[in-house]
């Protein structure tokens, strides 16, 4: 299993791009959360199978019809909790 933390920037808030992670996650078995952050982008904890979560990676890229993707930045992260399901947090 793997985890990474993951920055969205781009047209991300306000046009249901937590609830389009939450969708392609629960899809792939990915567990983790999605939340918005002060900064006008989102933010992702993803664990699962390596393929899985690099797969959650480029559906991000893509986002829902509203969305304007311009950056999508990961970084491994040390597995210390495990996580049971995905959830969007406020």
């Amino acid at each position: 299993m793997i985890q990474y933390e993951i920055r969205v920037n781009g047209r991300v808030q306000g046009v249901g791009y937590r609830y389009y992670v939450l969708q392609q996650a629960k899809l792939l078995n990915v567990t983790g959360w999605v939340r918005n952050t002060v900064d006008g982008g989102v933010l992702v904890v993803a664990q699962g199978s390596e393929p899985a979560v690099k797969t959650l990676v480029d559906y991000l890229w893509v986002g829902p019809p509203l969305s304007l993707v311009k950056g999508v930045h990961h970084s491994e992260l040390q597995v210390l909790e495990t996580y049971t399901d995905f959830e969007v947090r406020n």
